[in-house]
C-alpha cells in the first residue's frame, strides 16, 4: 500500500452542452442544473447571468457592458490510494477563465468557487446525524472534520494542485441562516461592504480545519453577503478581475439555489439574519431541485462510507496520524 496519497485532476467544460458524467457527484449544484427537459435552457441562462454580472462589476473601460465573458471548468479531483491504481473521487470545484473580448486575452480565475466533497457529504449526512441521534441538544463530535481538513490541505499543498493552479483556492458559499451579521465600515471596491458575524457557524469551523479563514462581503448591488473562505490575504492576493470571476459565478448560483436570500426583493440591512423562510423574493427562470439535492447528499455520504471510509479504514487512520496539520 502507498504510504502517501497523491491526487489526479480532470476537467470538463461547463457550458450549455454539459452533461454530467456517470460518476459525477449528482449533489454538485451544476450537475443538478444540467438534467431534465430544461437542461440546455438552464445552462444557457445561468452562463448569461454570470457574464452580465461580471460586466456590471468590471464596468471600467467597458461602456457597453459586454467586454468580458466567463468560461467555467469543472475540476474533479481523485485520490490515488493504493498500488492497484484505485482512484477514489474526492472533490469537485469550479474554475473560471475570463475572456477579454477587447484584447483577446484569457485571464485565469480563482479555483474553488463552488466546493463539493464526498467526505464532507459523509461527515454532514452520516457522522453528524448519527452523533445527534439520541440527543436532545445538537452537538458536534470532538474530531469532526479533522480527516477531511487534512485531506484538503494535503491536496492544496500537492504537486498536482501547484502544477495546475498558480494561487490558493477561494471557496464562496452562502452566509449561514443560523447566524446574525453586522455591517462594518470596511468597504472594498469589488467585494463591497464587509459584514461580521456574531459567532462562527459549524461550517466555518469545518472550513477552518481545511486551513481556510472566512470573511463576509456584500458586493455592489448585491442583496446579501457571501461567505469567502481563503488562505492568506483575500484582498491582497487576487486581482479585481479574479475576484469578479468568483463573485459573478457564485452570486449567480446562489440566486438560483437560495433565491429567498440572494434574490430577495430587499437588500440586507445593518443587522442581517439570512432566512430561507423569507417569502419576499423573485425566482430566476432556472429550474433547480433543492429537495432532490439534499436527498442525494445522504446517498453520496453513505456511498463514501461504503466505498472509501470503511474499506480503507486502517490506511486512512495511519495516514491521518502521521500527517502533520501544519
Amino acid at each position: 500500500m502507498s504510504k502517501d496519497f497523491t491526487f489526479s485532476i480532470k476537467s470538463i467544460v461547463f457550458d450549455e452542452n454539459y452533461h454530467p458524467a456517470d460518476n459525477t457527484r449528482l449533489t454538485t449544484n451544476f450537475a443538478n442544473l444540467a438534467r431534465g427537459k430544461s437542461r440546455q435552457e438552464n445552462l444557457r441562462n445561468t452562463l448569461k447571468m454570470i457574464d452580465s454580472r461580471f460586466n456590471s462589476l468590471a464596468h471600467w473601460d467597458n461602456p457597453k457592458a459586454d467586454r468580458y465573458s466567463v468560461e467555467l471548468e469543472i475540476i474533479s479531483v481523485e485520490l490515488n490510494i493504493d498500488v492497484q491504481g484505485g482512484n477514489i473521487p474526492l472533490i469537485e470545484i469550479l474554475k473560471p477563465t475570463v475572456i477579454d473580448k477587447k484584447t483577446g486575452e484569457r485571464i485565469d480565475g480563482i479555483a474553488g468557487n463552488n466546493f463539493s466533497s464526498y467526505v464532507r457529504d459523509y461527515d454532514f449526512s452520516v457522522v453528524l446525524p448519527e452523533h445527534n441521534n439520541d440527543k436532545s441538544t445538537f452537538g458536534v463530535p470532538e474530531n469532526f472534520g479533522d480527516f477531511h481538513g487534512k485531506l484538503f490541505k494535503h491536496f492544496v499543498q500537492s504537486n498536482a494542485y501547484k502544477e495546475r493552479f498558480s494561487k490558493p483556492p477561494v471557496i464562496c458559499i452562502s452566509a449561514s441562516s443560523s447566524k446574525t451579521y453586522q455591517r462594518t465600515e470596511n468597504h472594498h471596491p469589488i467585494l463591497g461592504v464587509e459584514y461580521q458575524q456574531n459567532e462562527l457557524s459549524s461550517t466555518d469551523q469545518y472550513f477552518e480545519k481545511m486551513g481556510l479563514q472566512v470573511r463576509y462581503f456584500m458586493p455592489p448591488n448585491s442583496l446579501a453577503p457571501l461567505a469567502f473562505y481563503f488562505v492568506g490575504d483575500l484582498l491582497g492576493d487576487y486581482t479585481n478581475l479574479e475576484l469578479i470571476g468568483t463573485i459573478s459565478t457564485m452570486e449567480t448560483f446562489q440566486k438560483i439555489y437560495r433565491p429567498e436570500i440572494y434574490n430577495a426583493n430587499s437588500a440586507a440591512g445593518k443587522l442581517y439574519q439570512p432566512s430561507l423562510k423569507n417569502q419576499d423574493y423573485s425566482l430566476t427562470q432556472i429550474v433547480y431541485d433543492r429537495e432532490e439535492r439534499s436527498q442525494l447528499a445522504v446517498k453520496q455520504g453513505k456511498y463514501t462510507e461504503e466505498h472509501f471510509i470503511k474499506p480503507y479504514k486502517n490506511i486512512l487512520e495511519q495516514w491521518a496520524a502521521t500527517t502533520l496539520s501544519h
